[in-house]
C-alpha cells in the first residue's frame, strides 16, 4: 500500500519576507529531491483540500478562529507576532495545511493509504488554543488528531514531536487530555519557553541540551518515549516531523543528520505496527536550511514508504 504525499502549490504563495526562514523555498527543495531521486514516483501525490471551520474549532477557540480569518491582509504583510506575518495568501494556506491533516486521516480509516506525509506549510506545532506564535497560524497535527476522534472513532492517539523546538501548542491544547499522549523532544532552554517543564501523565517532555548529537538523541528518545508509547497503545500515530535539529540548520544547535530522523522515524513506525495497523500521518514542522531539510524529508518518508 502506497504512502500518501499530501500537499498545495498555494502553500508556497504564503510568504512573511524574503528574510524569512520559513519561506517557500522550503516546499520546493523537497519536491524537486524527492523527484530527483525517485522517491516521489513511488508515493500517492494528492492535492491538499482546504479544512472546515468546524474542524479548526475542535482545536482552537472560536475567538482565535475569527482573529486569524479576519486578520488576513488584502497586500502586504501583517504581523501576528514578532515571527510570524499574514500575506494575502497565508489564509488558504494555513486552511490548507491544516486541511491536508484532515484529508490524510480520512484515507488512512477509508484504507486508501496506511501512511501519509503532508508538505504543506504554515506549520503548526506552535499555535495554542488562543495563540498564534512561532510561524504557526492553526495547529495542524492537532486538527488531525481532533478529526480522527471525532470522524473515525480513535480513542486513543500518539503525537511524536521532534523538531527542534518545544511543541507548545501541541501540549497546551492536548494537556489535559488523556486520550492523546504527547512526546517532544526539543533544545533546552531555548525558543519558545513555554509549557517544557509542565508535568502531565500524557506529556513526554524530553530536553536536550545545545551540542546534543545523533546518540544522545537516540538514547534520550527511546528511553523516554517507548514505553509511553506502548503503555498508550494508540490507535492511530501522529509525527510532527521538524528537521531543525540537523546539524546544518541556522536557527538551532543540535547536531543531527539523516540518519537519526531514519532512526526516529522507524521507532514512529514500530510503535505504529505494534498498536496502530501501522497508520501514520506525519506533518512538516521546522527545518529552514533547503537542501538539509530535502534529504532529512527523504530519510523519513523512505522508512514511511519501506523503501
Amino acid at each position: 500500500m502506497k504512502t500518501a504525499f499530501i500537499t498545495h502549490q498555494n502553500c508556497l504563495l504564503h510568504d512573511m519576507g524574503s528574510y524569512h526562514p520559513e519561506s517557500p523555498i522550503r516546499l520546493s527543495a523537497i519536491q524537486e529531491h524527492l523527484e530527483a531521486t525517485g522517491l516521489l514516483a513511488l508515493l500517492c501525490v494528492l492535492e491538499a483540500e482546504p479544512v472546515s471551520r468546524e474542524a479548526l474549532e475542535r482545536v482552537h477557540s472560536i475567538a482565535h478562529v475569527t482573529r486569524i480569518m479576519a486578520a488576513s491582509p488584502a497586500e502586504g504583510l501583517l504581523q501576528i507576532d514578532p515571527d510570524t506575518a499574514m500575506c494575502s495568501h497565508s489564509l488558504r494556506a494555513a486552511q490548507l495545511a491544516a486541511g491536508a491533516l484532515v484529508q490524510a486521516v480520512d484515507g488512512i480509516c477509508a484504507g486508501q493509504y496506511q501512511r501519509a506525509f503532508c508538505a504543506v506549510r504554515p506549520p503548526g506545532h506552535h499555535a495554542e488554543h488562543d495563540t498564534s506564535m512561532g510561524f504557526c497560524l492553526f495547529n495542524n497535527i492537532a486538527v488531525g488528531v481532533r478529526h480522527a476522534m471525532a470522524a473515525h472513532g480513535i480513542e486513543r492517539a500518539a503525537v511524536v514531536d521532534f523538531d527542534v523546538h518545544h511543541g507548545n501548542g501541541t501540549v497546551d491544547i492536548f494537556k489535559d487530555d488523556p486520550s492523546v499522549l504527547v512526546c517532544s523532544s526539543f533544545q533546552h532552554p531555548f525558543y519558545p519557553g513555554r509549557y517544557a517543564d509542565i508535568d502531565r501523565p500524557n506529556i513526554v517532555n524530553t530536553p536536550l541540551p545545545a551540542g546534543t548529537n545523533g546518540s544522545d538523541f537516540r538514547n534520550a528518545v527511546e528511553r523516554a518515549w517507548t514505553d509511553a508509547l506502548d503503555a498508550h497503545k494508540p490507535q492511530m500515530v501522529f509525527v510532527s516531523a521538524g528537521f531543525d535539529a540537523h546539524r546544518d540548520d541556522p536557527l538551532a544547535q543540535l547536531n543531527l543528520v539523516e540518519e537519526d530522523y531514519a532512526w526516529v522515524t522507524e521507532l514512529c513506525c514500530a510503535a505504529a505496527d505494534r498498536h496502530a495497523q501501522g497508520r501514520i500521518v506525519s506533518t512538516l514542522e521546522g527545518g529552514y536550511d533547503p537542501q538539509a531539510l530535502a534529504r532529512s524529508v527523504h530519510a523519513h518518508v523512505s522508512v514511511l514508504t519501506n523503501t
